[in-house]
């Protein structure tokens, strides 16, 4: 009985040395790689833009079409006629587009404007932006051009100029008028603008007008148009060749 006992006694040692053996022995967890952290893309600039209208206010109102753009040429209340901006259009648009500068109504930025056509900043420069009912937009002589540009950023840059002070006013945004493309701060206006094809009263205060079309609203309306809903053209988009200013 003895003998019995002091093997069973034996047995639950060896055992319990295995066990022990088994756990000291065993291969450690493999460590739990941390989650893979994507570093936050910076924010890019801000794009000098103007807000597309909703489909129904994109469309102009019967007779639209063939309304002035405000008044005559110089009836402007408070700007009298000149200096003007004739713009030589080439592309899908062939002819001059010629534009009264109001220099009393928004001075900064005619002075901006007309000191780039002098420069010869916008000759070359793409309508990257056109869409019908609305507007064309060009200027962005930094990257939306024909040689030196980058359109994959059209519509991005600007000018080594500041950007200047919002100068709004009371002049409605009809057919055949200017006004100065920003960003949501309402004093980035740099060298970018856009010509109406039709009204779009929902600008009206928000964006500074800077003159109207006199002559060429033929070759205004045969711009290239976009694609989409932001109006991006794609392929190769009319261009200015040549802006000048003329008093």
């Amino acid at each position: 009985m003895r003998n019995a006992l002091l093997l069973a006694a034996l047995v639950l040692i060896g055992a319990a040395g295995y066990l022990a053996y088994g756990r000291l022995s065993a291969p450690p967890e493999a460590p739990v790689a941390p989650a893979a952290v994507t570093p936050e893309p910076e924010a890019a600039p801000e794009a000098p833009d103007v807000p597309a209208p909703e489909a129904a206010a994109a469309e102009p109102e019967a007779g639209d079409g063939d309304a002035p753009a405000v008044a005559e040429s110089g009836l402007i209340p408070g700007d009298a006629a000149g200096p003007y901006l004739a713009i030589r259009v080439a592309g899908e648009a062939e002819g001059t587009i010629t534009i009264d500068l109001f220099e009393q109504l928004a001075p900064n930025h005619v002075a901006q404007v007309a000191a780039r056509a002098r420069e010869g900043f916008y000759d070359g420069v793409y309508f990257h932006r056109v869409i019908e009912g609305f507007m064309a937009q060009t200027g962005d002589g930094e990257f939306a051009r024909a040689e030196g540009g980058d359109m994959r950023r059209a519509g991005m840059g600007g000018s080594d100029r500041p950007n200047v002070v919002a100068e709004f006013s009371d002049v409605p945004f009809e057919r055949g008028i200017v006004g100065m493309a920003r960003s949501q701060d309402p004093n980035s206006a740099n060298s970018q603008f856009f010509i109406m094809f039709a009204p779009g009263h929902f600008l009206n205060g928000q964006y500074t007008v800077v003159g109207q079309v006199t002559e060429g609203l033929d070759v205004l309306d045969a711009i290239k148009r976009g694609q989409g809903p932001n109006g991006a053209v794609l392929d190769e988009p009319d261009r200015m060749v040549a802006v000048t200013v003329t008093d």
